[in-house]
């Protein structure tokens, strides 16, 4: 877990724990410089021929209490990207400003309302108990831990950890520390957080439970969050907004809404035992198959066939003697968007790629 690159000077300082939702909305739209400005951000790694551009060229920017997730296969540079604008790694080139402040100016300053949660639960206290956890990284952050006490109670509360209050990390299951490694994020009352992969090793429930508190803390609290996740369901259910990224560049970018609007509707979905690699390459010469799933039992392949085209393709798998098990249309998510847009794909075994 990586935390804020510096705490206040002067000993602890009180956070003011008296403000309401009710004030903030009453400020209107968030005023003052961006939670986070990233202009032109290179990144290389190694030398010569060897050398690997693991950021190019990127520009991003997260208004003050919005929820941006940052999608991309592996390798694409979602975690330079992040460890770049915390200031662990340094960039080739570019620059990035926290709340207004240019990091090269004065890394204290920029970082004071900053945390993070990097590799998930391996870096609590196991030895102390979560709310000694909770009271120490408020603690390094430069917060008074009995001027945030009530936040801790509700952020044990909220996340269905009051019961384990006393208990030692170490003594928690893995989905436990995870929650628990959130809660120390939350702790200290920082403005703006980054989040990588926050739902590894949580069940359903508590994957549920804690998408429901971040986007409480945004709304409710003006919390900026950043989250970088494989788990499409937690962009898509917290995310105001979306970058996608691939080969360290910055592929798409856009409201979830816009995303899944740009996407094909007319987008069915047929299942036959008697689909084989010979059936598809012949749909593939006449229709647009996104995908083949030859794990599914009959397997499955999906198709852009909508209006007439639909006609068509049933008369196509008619005269192939395709009989036809299941259709039915596919409503595109996030994960359609991201397969587009990146070019991830997989062989499905059937002459096709599948996910």
């Amino acid at each position: 877990m990586a935390r804020s690159a510096a705490s206040a000077s002067g000993g602890p300082r009180e956070r003011d724990e008296t403000r309401s939702a009710d004030d903030d909305a009453s400020l209107g739209e968030p005023t003052g410089p961006p939670a986070l400005s990233v202009e032109r951000l290179t990144k290389r790694f190694g030398e010569g021929d060897d050398a690997v551009t693991a950021v190019d060229d990127v520009s991003l920017t997260v208004e003050r209490g919005s929820v941006v997730g940052l999608l991309g296969p592996n390798g694409a540079g979602k975690t330079t990207l992040i460890k770049c604008a915390l200031g662990i790694v340094i960039p080739d080139a570019g620059s990035v400003r926290v709340f207004g402040n240019d990091v090269r100016d004065g890394r204290r300053a920029a970082y004071a309302d900053v945390d993070a949660m990097l590799e998930g639960a391996r870096n609590d206290y196991w030895r102390l108990t979560v709310r000694e956890n909770l009271r120490y990284f408020a603690t390094i952050s430069g917060v008074d831990p009995d001027s945030v006490a009530a936040r801790h109670d509700r952020l044990l509360d909220r996340l269905d950890l009051a019961d384990k209050a006393d208990t030692p990390v170490r003594e928690l299951s893995r989905g436990m520390k995870q929650k628990v490694s959130l809660a120390s994020v939350l702790a200290g009352g920082a403005e703006l957080v980054f989040l990588d992969e926050p739902t590894l090793g949580l069940d359903v429930e508590s994957a549920r439970t804690l998408r429901a508190e971040l986007r409480r803390l945004a709304v409710e609290e003006g919390l900026t969050i950043v989250v970088s996740s494989h788990d499409m369901t937690t962009i898509e259910a917290v995310c105001d907004r979306v970058v996608m990224l691939s080969n360290g560049r910055i592929v798409a970018d856009d409201t979830v809404e816009a995303l899944l609007g740009g996407t094909d509707r007319d987008v069915v979905r047929v299942a036959s035992p008697d689909l084989d690699a010979e059936t598809v390459a012949g749909l593939r010469e006449s229709f647009d198959v996104r995908a083949v799933d030859r794990e599914s039992r009959p397997p499955a392949v999906t198709v852009v066939a909508g209006g007439d085209r639909l006609y068509d393709l049933m008369d196509a798998l008619r005269a192939a003697g395709v009989t036809v098990s299941d259709l039915r249309t596919v409503q595109p998510d996030l994960e359609d968007v991201f397969l587009e847009r990146t070019g991830v794909a997989g062989d499905g075994g059937l002459g096709g790629a599948s996910r």
